[in-house]
């Protein structure tokens, strides 16, 4: 707790580098260069989120001058059964429909602008079969619920999953013999790095004037502006200050730098990520690059796996910090350092796969191929071993499990909104253009996947812009209020709700039951033996 009341602060200048950016892509900036005095909008944060943002706004109004501040320099697979029964209870039927909806709609969506952008190729999109792996009878017993609660309430959508009991699962998948069941269905597959810099590239060519990133440009602080009638926002960067009527914050694990109210809101979390070799047998039997796996054995937390389309065809294999150690990977909690890797959590990573596929399925490690690398950073050193590379990466952890998207209340970030007047020509960057028309000035957000991104930062992003240019019409059909940034919301989301599911996720209703009443048949004496079980169930009894 006492790490994760404090500000994440700015990414750190010397992150692990990731296996995702390299090569480089060359996105033109100029250090040199002063920042410009206005602009209509600034976003923090160059992710998926903040180009989704600039992507959309700049499609519906092209008079928009947007500066993009970038403070440091996937699996597409939607959830489905595994939490319809939570989201259905607190929710409703109707707003759980809209959020599925919107998390299957970035499949269509990255390919769509894929395609649209010409970078189907580059970006790596592609459609997979996509596996949850069970070694867990618990895990894969309450699995199985689930998914028969979501398939009664939405067989078409539920028609492509496919459920595959031990033998059946271990022969199809050539998965161990520690595997329990698994459950497939269709999904698909991305390179985030490529997909976001090749999108960015093509709007700084189509919007030379109006749409700017600076690379290396940490925000430090945000202020209101006393100048009478003609208020904004004082952006203040490590380059200088930017004056703009709407801040968008697109920093995921790091808001609560800029916005104190999301301190234990959104909780910055270290995790692990790999690229290992494939074993020679698994990459001709079961991967082939069309195929991507999560992996759940009991508990809190699960691992994931998918392989590259091309090179050495690497397997990109990530979790480990929930999985290594006994607190569920409360160790990482609230640490936004990731120039560092957990020891235990990429240990484990390093030795787990053979043992999810079983040895006589991995086959050989296999043997690294003599790649030259273009435009790679100088620190670019590969393993030879297994595992070829190894990083750390912060995940914004949301305390009610889902993202929050919209307008700023001033109790979030502690400022008060810019008085809405229009800003005159001459504080234009390009004197004299054509007036951009948003809503009234403040600040927004899309932030709190909670490792979830690939499928809720896209369309929130997207659903920010139409938000911001007070197009609230067109996200009337298909954005999910659940995951709207609200006074109410904010008010009601607790770190003690998101404490209590790891502690009890591996425990069933029936289990819980059991116990008492095991235990109200004992002697008084022989339930000292249980305190510790007590300790941990009774939360959420």
């Amino acid at each position: 707790m006492k790490r994760v009341e404090q500000s994440p602060g700015v990414p750190v200048k010397n992150p692990t580098l990731s296996f995702w950016m390299v090569p480089l892509t060359p996105i033109p900036h100029d250090l040199s260069a002063g920042l410009p005095d206005y602009a209509d909008v600034v976003v923090i944060g160059s992710g998926i989120t903040g180009t989704s943002f600039a992507y959309t706004a700049l499609a519906q109004d092209s008079a928009l001058e947007i500066d993009v501040l970038c403070m440091n320099g996937g699996h597409v697979n939607p959830p489905s059964y595994h939490d319809y029964s939570e989201l259905k209870e607190k929710h409703g039927e109707k707003d759980t429909r809209a959020m599925f909806a919107f998390r299957h709609a970035h499949l269509e969506e990255l390919k769509r602008v894929a395609l649209a952008e010409g970078i189907l190729s580059e970006s790596q999109y592609r459609e997979t079969e996509h596996v949850d792996v069970f070694t867990s009878e618990d895990a894969f017993a309450t699995a199985k619920a689930d998914l028969a609660k979501w398939r009664a309430d939405m067989p078409s959508q539920a028609s492509h999953v496919n459920l595959h009991e031990r033998d059946e699962a271990i022969q199809t998948f050539h998965l161990s013999d520690q595997v329990v069941g698994c459950i497939s269905n269709s999904g698909g597959a991305i390179h985030p790095y490529r997909f976001v810099t090749s999108v960015l590239e093509r709007l700084l060519a189509r919007h030379p004037d109006r749409f700017k990133v600076y690379a290396h440009t940490p925000c430090t602080s945000i202020s209101v502006a006393n100048e009478g009638e003609d208020d904004v926002y004082m952006v203040h960067t490590s380059r200088g200050i930017i004056r703009t009527r709407h801040v968008v914050h697109a920093t995921n694990g790091w808001s609560a730098h800029l916005l104190p109210g999301l301190i234990a809101k959104i909780v910055p979390t270290r995790a692990a990520m790999s690229t290992q070799r494939p074993g020679s047998l698994l990459h001709r039997t079961t991967l082939s690059g069309l195929r991507s796996f999560v992996f759940y054995r009991g508990g809190a937390g699960y691992d994931y796996l998918k392989q590259l389309p091309v090179g050495e065809h690497e397997s990109m294999f990530g979790g480990g910090w929930t999985m290594a150690v006994d607190e569920a990977g409360v160790p990482d909690m609230g640490i936004s350092e990731d120039s560092l890797v957990n020891h235990a959590g990429q240990s484990y990573l390093s030795g787990a796969l053979p043992q999810y596929f079983g040895l006589d399925n991995w086959g050989a490690d296999a043997q690294p191929q003599d790649v030259t690398i273009e435009n790679a950073p100088k620190e670019t050193q590969w393993f030879l071993g297994r595992t070829k590379a190894q990083w750390s990466g912060i995940l914004g952890v949301s305390v009610d499990m889902l993202p929050w998207v919209g307008r700023l209340p001033n109790e979030v970030s502690g400022r008060s909104f810019p008085k809405q007047k229009r800003i005159s020509a001459t504080d234009k960057v390009t004197a004299g253009a054509k007036e951009a028309h948003t809503s009234a000035p403040g600040e927004w957000i899309a932030a709190g996947y909670t490792g979830d991104g690939m499928v809720h930062a896209w369309m929130s992003g997207k659903a920010l812009a139409y938000m911001l240019l007070g197009k609230e019409d067109q996200i009337s059909g298909w954005f999910p209020e659940m995951i709207r940034m609200t006074e109410k919301r904010w008010k009601k989301a607790s770190i003690e709700e998101l404490f209590a599911k790891p502690l009890t996720g591996s425990w069933s209703d029936e289990n819980v039951i059991r116990l008492y009443a095991t235990l109200l048949l004992l002697p008084p004496t022989a339930t000292d033996l249980f305190v510790p079980c007590l300790m941990y169930v009774s939360y959420d009894c």
